[in-house]
């Protein structure tokens, strides 16, 4: 059972790992002040989100900017307090621009970063929690599953109500607290690096992805394939855009409506051959500002998805 709550402790951490000609190696980090060994990891701060925890405290830590892969799962214990914490991971590959701009530099928290082989890593990291994370990366990559890419679904931000408004239903704005989630969501889903951004022409979606733009330098491409219009005419052109995502390749994000993203997620697991279950049909029905990441088989993206993960907004 996940520990949720005010009292739980919330962090977030990645496996970083590079393959190099004799295997895989992963990279550990030796604490001065608690004399161990372990994966990057570090508390979410008020405000952030998991994702978002994961990329900084790697950052601060390593010195490594680094964007996420799938999600490894959580660790779940009891702290010495008696507080209960969750922390959660995921895969990073660093990639050889990021380890030739390392900038580590040893401080009292951290007296040094290592690069280990798998079997290496796990033997000499001082927790049993951090072994299994390794185990779960070290099951992804013999299934040939570990290098990945997401797309990723985002619902536009709380609008306006539609009886509160005069004009056209694309015309609707966010309301204050829309434009506060999505500004508060952006970071995280820019930990997954997207390299395009596509939305539905509706202002609400395009006021709901523009802080990802912001921050990622990216243009936003419109398609009303995506629309809330198109789905209620009936022309819609889901198919085709999941479609075309899954032979590009590459990180992407599709800002859209409700009823569009539940044939988002329809199709994705259509064309992936995953099967479309209770927990799968439960990620496309998403809050305002929600969104759904999709782990995509880099080598096989016909083949089921990945992994599957839903992130919102750090309030309610």
């Amino acid at each position: 059972m996940t520990l949720t709550g005010p009292s739980v402790v919330q962090a977030a951490g990645a496996v970083c790992w590079r393959e190099t000609p004799s295997g895989i190696e992963l990279l550990i980090v030796h604490r001065g002040d608690r004399a161990d060994v372990s994966i990057p990891k570090g508390k979410v701060d008020p405000g952030e989100t998991p994702p978002q925890t994961a990329v900084r405290e790697i950052a601060e830590e390593t010195g490594l900017v680094v964007t996420l892969g799938a999600p490894l799962g959580t660790t779940e214990y009891t702290m010495p307090g008696g507080r209960e914490k969750i922390v959660h991971y995921w895969s990073a590959e660093v990639s050889d621009a990021a380890i030739a701009g390392l900038t580590f530099v040893a401080n009292a928290e951290v007296t040094a970063v290592q690069w280990l082989s798998v079997t290496a890593a796990r033997a000499v990291l001082s927790y049993d929690l951090d072994r299994d994370v390794v185990d779960r990366f070290s099951a992804r990559a013999a299934a040939g599953t570990i290098r990945t890419f997401p797309i990723i679904v985002l619902r536009h931000g709380r609008a306006v109500p539609p009886a509160s408004w005069d004009g056209p239903d694309a015309t609707r704005p966010l309301m204050h607290r829309g434009l506060e989630q999505s500004r508060n969501v952006a970071a995280a889903i820019a930990a997954w690096g997207p390299a395009k951004l596509i939305s539905s022409p509706a202002a609400r979606c395009l006021a709901t992805i523009e802080p990802v733009a912001t921050l990622t330098d990216l243009p936003v491409k419109q398609s009303a394939g995506i629309s809330q219009d198109a789905f209620e005419d009936g022309v819609a052109r889901v198919h085709k855009m999941v479609r075309k995502r899954l032979a590009a390749g590459i990180a992407v994000v599709l800002c859209s409506h409700g009823p569009v993203i539940r044939d988002i997620i329809d199709e994705a697991a259509a064309l992936t051959n995953t099967p479309l279950d209770a927990p799968l049909r439960r990620a496309g029905m998403l809050s305002t500002s929600e969104f759904t990441v999709l782990h995509v088989s880099s080598e096989h993206p016909d083949a089921p998805l990945v992994a599957v993960e839903t992130h919102g907004p750090a309030f309610l």
